[in-house]
């Protein structure tokens, strides 16, 4: 029987084939371990070929980790993070960032997930006064939570306001392939030529079978942070697992391989919803995820043979996504049943 694949989450997708060789070419023999072995070696050249010489990398299990870990490298407890209302950091991470770095998240409502300076502009009233959290960082996530894309101007923007107001510009990076994919630049270009401070990057939800990395533009930030992700449980002893995933991904372009064709999927399969009068597209495609109002009646038929999420209940808005092993075929499956339960 075929294996089904749902528009969930690109988390649920498998391993891609070559990382997946990856990992199995790095289980030979012994190495030392917690990261001093050659196959974490070559993973961090190969982010610094993509981000700098001067970058530095650490590798986390999860995205999450990575998050909560990076900020907590550069924030004191009486500090704000501000983010968009939809944020992973502000919705989904359990109270983790607030638990861990013991600083306020100040969220801002957005329509498309994207945060400006001047929404920033009103958290910064109480700077200098004892009684309030001081805003540090400007979180963002690239692509973001509504499937949307900062450009590089508009990272450059946000960052130039964040360094003229001594605050930093942290990016939640775990589609940040699909981003860079889907404005055709490289990785340099929308987050170290843009002005971003410290970042995560993805790599489960493109291809690989675990772990992030936290990246540092700016050594001075990252002094500590060997002792900081140790202490947060996030420093993996085999890490060479890790690491081989890595370097296999950033080999090659697999990164951007495996990000423009979950994104093509994505433009693909709303093409063909659009072609469904009862259906609504409501954010712009421009990573992997497709955000349309489906009638509410219709909602539990469709997920009887394809799994996905309902965004938000009172609107009926649902939310698919597309991965790196997403089929023309898949879509084409989908969307039969679409039409068969809708008309």
């Amino acid at each position: 029987m075929k294996a089904k694949r749902s528009f969930a989450s690109d988390n649920n997708a498998g391993v891609h084939p070559q990382v997946m060789e990856a990992i199995v070419a790095a289980n030979q023999g012994h190495v030392i371990a917690y990261g001093d072995d050659p196959y974490t070696a070559r993973a961090v050249e190969k982010f610094r070929d993509h981000f700098g010489k001067d970058a530095e990398v650490y590798f986390v299990f999860g995205g999450t980790g990575a998050n909560v870990l990076g900020l907590k490298a550069v924030t004191k407890s009486h500090q704000a993070i501000i983010c968009a209302e939809t944020a992973h950091i502000n919705v989904d991470e359990c109270g983790a960032p607030e638990k861990f770095t013991g600083c306020k998240l100040l969220s801002v409502t957005t329509a498309d997930g994207k945060i400006k300076s001047e929404q920033v502009k009103p958290f910064l009233h109480g700077v200098g006064f004892e009684h309030h959290v001081q805003p540090r960082v400007i979180s963002i996530s690239q692509a973001t939570e509504m499937g949307t894309v900062y450009t590089p101007d508009e990272l450059k923007c946000l960052s130039s306001f964040a360094q003229e107001n001594e605050m930093l510009l942290h990016v939640d990076g775990a589609r940040i392939a699909n981003a860079a994919a889907s404005l055709g630049v490289k990785l340099h270009a929308i987050t170290r030529d843009a002005g971003v401070d410290i970042m995560s990057f993805g790599g489960a939800k493109n291809g690989m079978m675990y772990g992030e990395a936290v990246v540092f533009f700016d050594d001075d930030l990252a002094k500590d942070f060997k002792y900081t992700r140790k202490q947060g449980t996030h420093l993996p002893s085999k890490m060479r697992f890790i690491s081989a995933q890595f370097e296999a991904l950033l080999a090659n372009d697999l990164w951007r391989q495996n990000a423009e064709h979950a994104n093509q999927m994505a433009q693909l399969l709303a093409s063909e919803l659009k072609k469904v009068p009862q259906i609504k597209i409501t954010q712009k495609v421009e990573a992997n995820g497709v955000f349309a109002v489906v009638p509410e009646e219709y909602v539990a038929l469709l997920q009887k043979e394809y799994f996905f999420y309902v965004w938000n209940e009172e609107t009926s808005e649902v939310r698919f996504m597309t991965s790196f092993d997403t089929t023309a075929e898949d879509i084409a499956d989908f969307i039969s049943l679409v039409r068969r339960t809708l008309t």
